[in-house]
């Protein structure tokens, strides 16, 4: 069995500064996400929020079948960051500063062009029970804040990182790829975004994407 390379056992808040535990600080920037969240869900109304909508949108159909890697999606980020916590603390880093980098993005985002979507459906055309799952997903979810995808932005970012980790077998990487296609997909299926989100959501990736595997300040630094 594959050993830790940290043993967080020993682990308490004051040691947050220790070497071997300060890259749990990062995960600091949760906090803010959820503070901001919060501010941008509460204080914005929808009828200030441009609604986004593409032609993609009315020829994608409702599934709820889609809702599995939708939630999926909420263990996918877990197990990622639990795994490299444990085992590759640098791809642990690499990861968080990618969901930091996207998650502050899309907040400003969010606050400086407020959007919105008008694709759920009035009436779901079947009842059954992910149906009624989907329904308290709308609840407590609202449609607002929602161009560029974090969904799609986190599953992009772990794939990434998954995919440059050494000594995983390809076939993991490879169900990886389809899970996170799936769940890229699930959030159109269920009407949750507006396939504009999903686009609006890969530059800000590839933003990501250079400044945490090609930041060309830090090989200056070198």
């Amino acid at each position: 069995m594959k050993k830790p390379v940290v043993d967080y056992r020993q682990f308490r808040p004051g040691k947050l500064n220790d070497p071997q535990f300060s890259h749990l600080k990062l995960l600091g920037g949760w906090i803010l996400y959820f503070i901001l969240y919060f501010l941008t869900e509460n204080l914005i109304p929808p009828e200030k929020c441009t609604p986004v909508h593409i032609w993609l949108d009315d020829v994608i159909p409702f599934c709820e079948w889609f809702l599995i890697p939708y939630v999926l999606w909420y263990g996918l980020i877990v197990f990622s960051l639990g795994y490299f916590a444990l085992y590759n603390i640098d791809s642990f880093k690499k990861l968080s500063k990618y969901i930091l980098i996207t998650q502050l993005v899309a907040m400003a985002i969010y606050i400086l062009f407020p959007s919105r979507q008008d694709l759920r459906p009035e009436v779901f055309p079947r009842e059954n029970f992910l149906t009624w799952c989907i329904g308290l997903l709308y609840r407590f979810d609202t449609s607002t804040g929602v161009c560029p995808s974090l969904h799609v932005a986190y599953s992009i970012g772990i794939a990434s990182v998954w995919l440059r980790e050494k000594g995983v077998k390809w076939i993991w990487k490879a169900l990886l790829v389809v899970l996170v296609i799936l769940i890229c997909l699930s959030t159109m299926f269920i009407k949750q975004h507006s396939a504009m989100d999903f686009f609006a959501a890969l530059p800000v990736c590839a933003l990501a994407e250079i400044l945490v595997f090609y930041n060309p300040l830090r090989k200056r630094k070198r």
